[in-house]
C-alpha cells in the first residue's frame, strides 16, 4: 500500500509526459482511501469514476484537434461556390465536435486540469493540419477550396480515429471512452462519406 499511495502522489505532481508512463494507475475519487485526498489529487466527475494518465492525455490532445476540425468547417462554411453536400458535412462537423469540446474541458476542470487546449507536441500521426495546410484552405475558392477540406478533412479524422483507438485500448474512464468510440464510429462513417464525394468533385 506504501508503494501504491508513492505511486498516486508522483503521478499528481510530475508533467504529463511522465505521468503517460504511468498509465497503469488510476486515480479513484470519493476519499475512501486514508491519504489520498492530499498530495493535489485529481477529482473525477463521480466518486466511483476512474481517471489514468490515457483519459487524461486523450482529452487534453483532442481538444485542440476538435478546435481545429471546426476552424476548417467554419473557414469552408465561410466561402460562396462550394457544394452543398460539402457545406453540411462541414456544419455537421461542426455541430457535432463544438459540443464535444465544451463537454472535454469540464472533465478537465472537474479534474483539476486546465482546459486550455494546447497543441504542443501534436504533429506527429495525430492528422493535425500545419498553419501551411489552414492558409491554403483559407486562400482556395469552390471546387479547389471544397477539395482542399475534404482532403485534409479525412487526414485529420484518421489521426482522430487513431486517438480515439489508443483510448479505448488503455483508458479507464468509462465516460472518455464511450466519446472515444463515439468519435471513431462517428469520424469513420464521415471518412466514407468524404471519400465518395471526392469521386464527384
Amino acid at each position: 500500500m506504501v508503494v501504491k499511495k508513492f505511486r498516486w502522489t508522483v503521478l499528481t505532481v510530475v508533467p504529463l509526459a511522465v505521468a503517460v508512463s504511468l498509465a497503469g494507475c488510476a486515480y479513484v475519487g470519493g476519499g475512501s482511501m486514508p491519504g489520498m485526498g492530499q498530495g493535489g489529487m485529481m477529482s473525477p466527475t463521480s466518486p466511483s469514476a476512474q481517471v489514468n494518465a490515457a483519459d487524461e492525455m486523450f482529452v487534453i490532445m483532442m481538444i485542440p484537434h476538435h478546435e481545429q476540425a471546426v476552424e476548417m468547417s467554419d473557414t469552408i462554411l465561410g466561402k460562396d461556390g462550394i457544394d452543398d453536400q460539402v457545406q453540411a458535412l462541414a456544419q455537421q462537423i461542426k455541430d457535432a465536435q463544438a459540443p464535444e469540446i465544451e463537454l472535454m474541458q469540464s472533465w478537465l476542470t472537474n479534474w483539476g486540469m486546465s482546459s486550455s487546449g494546447d497543441m504542443s507536441g501534436m504533429g506527429h500521426g495525430d492528422g493535425m493540419m500545419s498553419d501551411g495546410d489552414m492558409a491554403a484552405l483559407e486562400a482556395a475558392d469552390g471546387t479547389e477550396a471544397a477539395r482542399l477540406f475534404l482532403e485534409q478533412m479525412i487526414v485529420h479524422h484518421e489521426g482522430a480515429i487513431e486517438m480515439a483507438q489508443t483510448e479505448l485500448d488503455q483508458g479507464a474512464n468509462e465516460e472518455v471512452i464511450a466519446l472515444a468510440q463515439a468519435i471513431l464510429d462517428t469520424q469513420t462513417t464521415e471518412i466514407a462519406t468524404m471519400e465518395n464525394l471526392l469521386t464527384q468533385n
